[in-house]
């Protein structure tokens, strides 16, 4: 069996574990200061648990890391850099990650106090092929908005998907083209949705779309404070009571996990959107189509931002950055702003500056005018760019010209000065 085979093997069986539990019902509701050790995964019936009890990461979080993955990305949520690339360009699908956007179309065009009156396009019958985790929602039931993204972005139930989609825009297909209105609107420009729940392995994107989709989203409070949630109980006035799991093991497993969101098919393979923060940074790993579980790939990812970068002053605001040279002469430049930025540990020594001179800019520049940039990289990455600009103090005029020229300039220093020793 090939490699790529294999692979794909192991994601059918864990989608097959996955998609046995038509309905997301679990025992327990222990509080966050919970177990160090996420509960087994909430499938019926004994199924094999995908969930790891244990993360296998490198001893060593400085080098760069080898991550087996279709496509992987680590950058920091606050700012968006980019710290780890791996095929983050190319578009694949992505599974239940598809539940990010739909949540985050949710929550902007609806209130979490609304009540949802279930339609029964929404419910999935155990027959159902790739139902997969759902709430086993009923036809007619009334349920709220916010239990809805609970059962949506915890327990990944694709029913939620559906009957909110249904109620925030009449349809699922009119609801999944305001989904890829949105992803347009954000300049997710290799991404397209195909379904509010991505079961269907049609939809597509990028690593690096979705770090667009997660930064958005996590600007929103109620979703940051969802996704952090590892129990969640959905009360019922008929029946007993939904206890839902969060399927992210980090929020178990990992220092500072904060969320975001799991996916699995067979066509995606095993996919995590995961967010933690230390020292008060806050990093997101993306990894799709994971080689076996996608948590100890993320958990490297994030270990390898949190341990192998440091923090760094490159340029402050003032610093003289030397002279560029001009059509016409030479002119001193300063730095127009700070430049403070992370950068792997391990090329601390290797930092290169760049002057790049516009080439719009002429002799003499007016004071304050920008007329270079400064790059600061790394081997295999931009750290980042300052402007250069003229200082308050403009350049002498050039010595080249006509000696009548030359001669009036001369006389016009002359009685500048003249009229300043005067003033003074």
């Amino acid at each position: 069996m090939s490699p790529l085979a294999a692979r794909r093997a192991v994601a059918g069986v864990l989608a097959a574990a996955v998609v046995a539990a038509n309905v997301v019902l679990v025992g327990w509701a222990g509080a966050q200061t919970g177990p160090t050790v996420p509960p087994p995964t909430p499938v019926p019936g004994g199924s094999r648990s995908p969930f790891p009890s244990v993360l296998e990461t490198p001893r060593d979080a400085g080098p760069v890391p080898d991550v087996a993955a279709g496509s992987a990305l680590l950058a920091d949520l606050d700012d968006g850099t980019v710290l780890f690339r791996k095929a983050a360009t190319t578009p694949r699908p992505i599974a239940s990650l598809t539940k990010i956007m739909t949540a985050l179309v949710v929550l902007t065009r609806t209130s979490l106090d609304d009540t949802v009156r279930i339609d029964p396009a929404a419910v999935f019958g155990r027959g159902d092929f790739g139902s997969g985790s759902s709430l086993g929602l009923r036809a007619g039931e009334r349920i709220s908005v916010r239990d809805l993204l609970y059962g949506l972005l915890l327990g990944s139930a694709n029913d939620a998907a559906e009957a909110l989609a249904i109620h925030v825009a009449g349809s699922i297909g009119r609801f999944v083209d305001v989904m890829d209105r949105r992803a347009d609107a954000l300049g997710m420009r290799d991404t397209s949705f195909a379904s509010p729940h991505g079961l269907d392995d049609r939809g597509r994107s990028t690593a690096e779309d979705l770090l667009v989709l997660m930064r958005t989203a996590h600007d929103d409070p109620r979703f940051s404070r969802i996704v952090a949630t590892r129990f969640h109980v959905i009360r019922s006035d008929r029946g007993p009571n939904r206890r839902i799991q969060n399927r992210n093991a980090l929020l178990w497993l990992y220092e500072g996990a904060v969320g975001t969101k799991t996916g699995l098919t067979a066509g995606a393979g095993p996919c995590l959107a995961a967010v933690a923060g230390r020292d008060g940074r806050r990093l997101v790993a993306i990894v799709l189509d994971a080689d076996g579980e996608a948590f100890s790939s993320a958990a490297t990812l994030l270990n390898h931002g949190f341990d192998g970068f440091e923090e760094a002053t490159f340029v402050r605001t003032g610093d003289p950055a030397g002279s560029v040279e001009l059509p016409g002469g030479s002119v001193p430049v300063v730095a127009e702003e700070d430049l403070v930025a992370v950068i792997p540990t391990a090329l601390a020594d290797r930092v290169r500056r760049t002057t790049r001179v516009h080439r719009s800019a002429a002799f003499p520049p007016a004071p304050g005018e920008r007329v270079a940039t400064l790059v600061v990289s790394v081997p295999g990455l931009r750290i980042g760019a300052v402007p250069l600009v003229v200082p308050e103090v403009p350049p002498p005029a050039p010595a080249s010209g006509t000696w009548w020229a030359r001669g009036l300039g001369a006389l016009a220093r002359a009685v500048s000065e003249a009229v300043g020793g005067l003033a003074d």
